[in-house]
């Protein structure tokens, strides 16, 4: 029984902590531009592109980095990242490692 409380009280603070993070990230003015493959949330709708919902931060900052610069080759991360300031860039990471992730 004891290990069912347990259990239940940790399910019940992830779930918190993952609502909290996702509440105090603003929603991004560009947003939309990665939406359209990643989905709001972070849980992509297109066959083959990776989920953001819940990634590290830092990863995330440095990916949309590397895309960029085009260290990572990936032309249409490239075409839709080259155009976007830092900030936005930084607000887009901030979002997606605040939306809870996916199983």
């Amino acid at each position: 029984m004891r290990f069912l409380v347990i259990a239940a009280l940790a399910t019940f603070c992830s779930i918190a902590a993952a609502t909290a993070r996702a509440e105090s990230a603003a929603r991004p003015a560009r947003l939309g531009l990665c939406a359209a493959c990643h989905g709001e949330d972070g849980v992509a709708r297109m066959k083959a592109t990776p989920h953001l919902a819940g990634q590290d931060l830092d990863y995330l900052k440095l990916a949309l980095a590397a895309y960029r610069s085009g260290a990572r080759d990936v032309p249409v991360m490239r075409a839709a990242v080259g155009a976007l300031t830092q900030a936005e860039l930084d607000e887009l990471a901030v979002w997606y490692a605040a939306q809870a992730r996916v199983p």
